[in-house]
């Protein structure tokens, strides 16, 4: 029986080196990676994440859809996954914001939207 992607134990190593890589269905791949492990390991702590959320700062910027969408996406649920990496999330997100980006600009303001709602915060 096959296993989800984010259950292999290499799944964080993965995560960091597919999110480097140039090819965009890769460097995608890294970023959804991120985001399902977020959701889905319940029993990583937070140091994963927090150096999940800088390596969503450098995909900041790349421009292309899929990237753009991954990017946004991990940081959205890194920063669900509770209130300590929701700070660091929102910290991110205001960083990327501060970019001369228009990428950037649009997965801050998205992410931001989302991770400061009551609704997330009450969470």
């Amino acid at each position: 029986m096959l296993q989800p992607f984010d259950k292999i134990i290499y799944a964080y190593r993965a995560a960091r080196t597919w999110s480097k890589r140039d090819e965009v269905f890769v460097k995608r791949a890294g970023y959804v990676l991120m985001a399902a492990l977020a959701v889905h390991d319940k029993k990583a702590g937070d140091e994963p994440f927090l150096e999940f959320l800088a390596m969503v700062r450098e995909g900041s910027d790349d421009d292309r859809n899929f990237v753009k969408k991954s990017v946004n996406w991990a940081l959205r649920q890194i920063g669900k996954r509770n209130l300590r990496l929701n700070v660091a999330a929102v910290a991110i997100a205001k960083l990327i914001d501060h970019q001369d980006s228009s990428t950037a600009h649009w997965i801050a303001k998205d992410a931001l939207r989302e991770l400061t709602s009551e609704v997330t915060l009450e969470s």
